[in-house]
């Protein structure tokens, strides 16, 4: 007699870490229970002619306010709002970004961002710790928040205390590697970029057209370099989120050459979009940090993609209402950075990745799931279709072809840089721990029904 389940899924191609085969998919109890052979289930879903590949894991999302946007506008997801877009988009658990308010400590902003995502999400969450002041945010939380699964630290080279005190920051790589994590560093240099902008401020360039200038890829290589170099000095397992350009990525090729331990986070922004966009009329509304570039770079990270250099394609979710992002007089002193691209990101890197013939659907699920999962703490667990691992799975239908419309998206935010993009290849249905909560552009999950997941340290790849 076959073995009874909560949920089957029947006939899909199944593809995870070194396998690729059309199977039946058994869950029991939120995991995966059984790959192929005889099943039944309360519920099964036919998905023949679909993929079925692991949940995508998002490691870089902004679903919480900082402290400096409490009293105006802000980012315009929460956990609730955010969770049920990463559903729509295939993915299964997303990593934010958790910024102490101004008299907090790291442990107490984690403590504070994990009661909200225990009541809102409805997929799982996992929070990167941000330092931002060392002299009022004690080192010691580090390895106090990696004993409860808090697993990583994040740094900005580009503003914080950074530019005042950067030895305090290789001493927290270093006891962030003693505990087990992996450090997160946003590489632009603040010298850089403050004497660029005093420059075109003198000469009064400071239209929307004139961003990447302002945060220029010398700026970038320039910290990147930096953050490869404090890597190699601490020993710490380091990760560059949003890496936009060739010479970034040129520096850390240099740094794993000799040994560092390294790995590189890009975004859809830079895949997809090149710097003419901020001379459109509403430029402003492709603002992120860094900028857009050129096309050179854009292939470059493709290439880096397919080779294997560039480990995980994140969103660096930073929603925003049109009319909050894109105001009358905005310009490179004033300007909202971030973009809502949780519903949309791992249907265009489908579309203009694996159906392109640029990356391969192996590569494909390697970037957008299993290196995270790695990477993060919560492999194999996550990240993978095996027997044990958490039942977090996405059925694709990879012919299905529509365009991009900000009205059909479960973000909060009204308008989407890729309005119009005709993309082959999404979610049809998102498991969640065994359970549907995503299906026919609906979402079926509730507020509260995941939350905080713990992980363990830092295995790299």
């Amino acid at each position: 007699m076959s073995q009874r389940y909560d949920l089957v899924i029947r006939g899909g191609r199944v593809v995870s870490p070194g396998s690729d085969a059309v199977a039946d998919i058994g869950m029991l109890g939120g995991k995966i229970a059984q790959i192929g052979g005889g099943m039944q289930a309360e519920r099964e879903i036919d998905a023949t002619g679909k993929l079925i590949l692991p949940g995508g894991i998002d490691a870089h999302v902004h679903l919480s306010l900082t402290e400096d946007m409490l009293t105006g506008p802000g980012w315009c997801d929460d956990f609730t709002s955010g969770t049920a877009a990463a559903a729509a988009g295939g993915i299964t658990a997303v990593g934010n970004m958790t910024f102490p308010r101004e008299t907090e400590t790291m442990w107490e902003a984690i403590q504070r961002e994990s009661a909200d995502a225990d009541a809102q999400a409805i997929v799982d969450v996992f929070l990167h710790p941000v330092l931002t002041n060392p002299g009022m945010q004690p080192l010691s939380d580090i390895a106090r928040l990696a004993a409860e699964g808090v697993t990583t630290l994040k740094f900005f080279m580009s503003f914080g205390g950074f530019a005042e005190n950067p030895t305090a920051y290789m001493e927290a790589m270093r006891q962030a590697r003693d505990a087990g994590c992996l450090t997160l560093i946003h590489c632009e240099d603040h010298a850089i970029m403050t004497d660029t902008l005093n420059k075109l401020i003198a000469e009064n360039r400071i239209g929307i057209e004139n961003y990447p200038e302002s945060r220029s890829v010398t700026a970038e290589a320039a910290a990147t370099a930096r953050a490869v170099a404090f890597a190699e000095e601490t020993g710490a397992p380091s990760y560059v989120v949003h890496l936009s350009s060739a010479a970034a990525l040129d520096e850390v090729r240099r740094g794993r050459s000799r040994g560092v331990p390294v790995w590189v986070e890009t975004r859809p922004l830079y895949l997809h979009l090149t710097e003419e966009r901020f001379s459109d009329e509403d430029g402003a509304k492709y603002v992120g940090q860094p900028p857009l570039r050129k096309l050179d770079d854009r292939i470059a990270l493709w290439r880096g993609l397919a080779a294997g250099e560039i480990d995980t394609v994140c969103t660096d979710h930073a929603p925003w209402r049109y009319a909050e992002k894109v105001l009358p007089g905005m310009d490179i002193v004033n300007l909202r950075p971030g973009v809502a691209d949780l519903d949309t990101m791992l249907p265009m890197l489908f579309s203009e990745g694996v159906v392109a013939g640029r990356i391969t659907l192996q590569q494909f699920v390697n970037v957008s799931s299993t290196n995270a999962a790695k990477l993060f703490g919560l492999f194999p667990r996550k990240g993978t279709i095996a027997i044990g691992s958490d039942a977090d799975l996405a059925i694709w239908d990879p012919a299905l072809t529509r365009p991009v419309c900000a009205s059909a998206l479960k973000t909060n935010s009204d308008y989407s840089p890729y309005e119009g993009w005709e993309v082959t290849g999404w979610p049809i249905t998102t498991i969640h721990a065994g359970e549907v909560v995503f299906e026919n552009g609906q979402i079926i999950g509730k507020a509260g029904r995941a939350g905080i997941i713990k992980r363990e340290k830092t295995r790299g790849l």
